[in-house]
């Protein structure tokens, strides 16, 4: 049984980007790995920027700096 757990940044990630990360991965799984779609499981986790960081500093500030 395959997990995959998708973290992202929580903006603008709609139900459909979702939908389709999740059919895609699962997809990708059968494909390659040849597992079994119904014992596939799939989460997606979303983050707020402030609770992301990247190159020492959240997101947030790394975007306001510019770098």
């Amino acid at each position: 049984m395959p997990y995959v757990n998708i973290k992202v940044t929580r903006e603008g990630v709609t139900k459909e980007h979702k939908d389709k990360l999740i059919q895609g991965v699962t997809q990708l799984l059968q494909d390659v790995l040849g597992k079994d779609p119904n014992t596939t499981v799939v989460v997606i986790d979303e983050v707020d920027v402030d609770n992301w960081g990247m190159g020492g500093q959240s997101i947030t500030a790394y975007r306001q700096r510019g770098k």
